[in-house]
Order: structure tokens, then sequence, then C-alpha cells
């Protein structure tokens, strides 16, 4: 089962793994997005992503990386 927008921690700690000299405080939103939906594990509607899911992974994406 692949992972959802709503799957922020998971999602997170892909990205960390795909990108681990990225400060998550400096990528904009759009980036943020596209990596998401280049993860090999994410299988959701493009469509439901907002900038409050964004910020949740974001978030999540932080507070791994301190």
């Amino acid at each position: 089962m692949g992972l959802k927008w709503t799957d922020s921690l998971e999602i997170a700690l892909d990205l960390i793994e795909e990108h681990p000299e990225v400060d998550p405080m400096k990528l904009h939103f759009t980036e943020l997005r596209q990596w998401v939906l280049d993860l090999e594990r994410f299988d959701d509607d493009p469509a439901h992503c907002g900038e409050r899911v964004l910020e949740a992974i974001q978030l999540a994406w932080l507070s791994e990386y301190d």
C-alpha cells in the first residue's frame, strides 16, 4: 500500500532518505510537492494536496531533521 498525503511522518522519512542534505525550511512548497509526488512509495491523488498538507510534511521533516 502506498503513502497518502496524510502520512506526513512517513513521507518526511522518505524525503530525508532521498535528500539528506536538504534543510526542509529552505524548500519551496512547489518543490516539496514535486518531491513527494516523485517518491516511489507515494500513491495518492495530486489534487488532494494543499498548503496545510505540505506544512504538515515540512514540520514532520523538520522534527526529524534536528
